[in-house]
């Protein structure tokens, strides 16, 4: 077994209404800043043990589909590094 740390970011969907991000986009556009468009995301950091990195990837996207997304309005993405 080798030790891994999968990330897995979670972000909604497009479409999907992102009341924090909106408001974070309305006061950088009050600071000055010109953006088209801003999401807001979580980030989760899982270190565990796998037999390869394919393994540790497949745990960590069961992870995100059944708890740490949802996926009817989440999209997310799973990386994975040895650690």
């Amino acid at each position: 077994m080798t030790a891994y740390t999968a990330t897995v970011t979670v972000r909604l969907k497009r479409g999907v209404l992102d009341p924090e991000a909106e408001t974070t986009r309305r006061a950088l556009e009050r600071l000055g800043f010109e953006i088209e468009g801003l999401r807001s995301a979580d980030r989760f950091e899982v270190d565990l043990e796998a037999d390869d990195a394919a393994a540790a990837e497949t745990r960590a996207t069961e992870m995100a589909e059944r708890l740490l997304a949802n996926p009817t309005i989440h999209d997310y993405d799973v990386e994975v590094v040895e650690a």
